[in-house]
């Protein structure tokens, strides 16, 4: 048998096991390579130098030394003293490097799911397969429709492997979930310290602390993935209660149960059809993309005063946060905080000022909440068909709520009214052909812009 653990390491199985043989009268002694394969921890060799007592013999094949006679005892304690000062001394050498890259904003450790290693000195990239999907991750869990069981299937159904290239495990999906790492920063768990991260963050501050609140029971999480798309999700025109999903003959059907209510029932594939046929009017025209973008242009320009305005208050509070951590830092070293309350301190100060500095350099470039805002609404106005027909099915269920008004059902008919501005796009056709509201191509969507619709 060979073993495996270092000899500065205490503990060995193998040693352990060689130990307890001899004791037992199996073997009349042993020979070692070297005095520092031995042992390179005290109490190790202080085992060895019990078996030495005992009479059993212990020969050393590339050093001789005889441990029977006191000069050469004294020869191979002073060898086994120098071996574990050795170690002592590299382990605070190789620590010494571990934090230095740390305060370099460097991760010294491997790259968790979602990033790749570049090599020494260098931050890590985002993954371009697993990093949006670890995005995703926090977003679903964030929301709070998903236990940790349901997040790891739709994980692995989303294509998301291990770095064996195996399906991830729940205990995998709960260390994806809590590691800040996504946010821009590293944390040391053991130790509670954190560092300002040189690496592109996968998710926001508002969303890791969102999931955070999911996890602790703050935010109390929904149902999981939902047995029927759009059960409870429909109202019967008539009666105005919800309709209940059923399956039957392996399809699913929606009808109100209410007795006295004329019989109501919606196949599932009818709704879908439906709906995507109501999101594909959203399709936007490339003049029309052209629009939008001249009007967010202008949009840009009005909010410039007010972004120089936000860029100084968010560069006031940066200064201050430095102030309050060198005022942290003297405390520490005047001897009025423990190393325990100064670690916990300054990582809070820490994780704040990161947050700060990616809320800068969104409004350092131009991007305001207002424009943020509108830029969502359109970008979800150009995807939102798209998103239904190749989305999953608690993202159909989301993405209709989100931009749906009304969602009738009379007999077998649907009737969808969507979020204002969204009908008024939707009926843009009617209106720019001479309808009660007669505008032409440019002007109705300067008019959506310029009413504040998309805030």
């Amino acid at each position: 048998m060979e073993e495996q653990e270092t000899a500065a390491k205490q503990g060995r199985p193998i040693f352990t096991s060689m130990l307890k043989r001899l004791r037992n009268g199996e073997a009349a002694g042993v020979i070692i390579h070297k005095i520092d394969r031995s042992a390179r921890n005290l109490k190790d060799w202080a085992e060895l130098g019990q078996l030495i007592d005992q009479g059993i013999e212990v020969h050393f094949s590339n050093e001789s030394v005889d441990l029977t006679s006191r000069g050469g005892r004294l020869s191979a304690d002073i060898q086994a003293v120098v071996a574990a000062d050795y170690i002592r001394n590299l382990r605070e050498e190789v620590k010494k490097g571990f934090y230095g890259r740390l305060k370099q904003g460097l991760m010294p450790m491997p790259a968790p799911l979602g990033y790749l290693d570049a090599g020494a000195g260098k931050p890590k990239p985002i993954d371009p397969v697993a990093g949006p999907i670890i995005r995703e991750c926090f977003e679903l869990y964030a929301s709070g429709r998903f236990s940790q069981t349901a997040l790891t299937a739709e994980l692995n159904r989303l294509g998301l492997r291990n770095r064996h290239g195996k399906q991830i495990s729940k205990s995998t999906v709960s260390g994806i979930l809590t590691n800040r790492f996504y946010t821009g920063v590293i944390h040391l768990r053991r130790s509670g310290q954190v560092f300002k991260g040189l690496h592109q963050p996968l998710v926001s501050s508002t969303i890791f602390e969102r999931v955070q609140d999911v996890l602790t029971g703050r935010i109390v999480r929904g149902p999981g993935t939902h047995d029927f798309a759009f059960s409870r999700f429909i109202c019967c025109a008539t009666c105005g209660r919800s309709l209940i999903g059923e399956r039957h003959k392996g399809h699913v059907y929606y009808r109100c149960h209410i007795k006295s209510c004329p019989s109501t029932c919606v196949r599932e594939e009818a709704i879908q059809r439906a709906i995507v046929e109501e999101f594909k009017k959203l399709d936007l025209t490339e003049k029309e993309l052209g629009w939008i973008e001249e009007f967010a242009v202008e949009r840009r320009k009005m909010t410039g005063p007010r972004l120089d305005e936000e860029i100084r208050n968010l560069r006031l509070q940066v200064a201050a946060l430095d102030d309050r951590q060198n005022r942290l830092t003297d405390a520490f070293i005047d001897g009025a905080l423990e190393r325990a309350d100064f670690d916990k301190r300054k990582a809070a100060l820490t994780i704040e000022r990161c947050n700060l500095e990616q809320r800068l350099a969104s409004v350092e470039a131009g991007q305001s909440e207002e424009m943020l805002e509108m830029e969502k609404k359109v970008e979800l106005i150009k995807r939102a068909w798209l998103l239904h027909e190749n989305g999953f099915r608690t993202e159909n269920r989301d993405l209709v709520a989100e931009l749906t008004s009304n969602r009738t059902a009379s007999g077998k008919t649907l009737v969808i009214t969507m979020q204002s501005p969204l009908q008024e796009v939707i009926e843009r056709s009617k209106n720019l052909t001479g309808g009660p509201i007669c505008r032409r191509g440019r002007t109705f969507w300067q008019e959506l812009f310029s009413a504040d619709m998309f805030n």
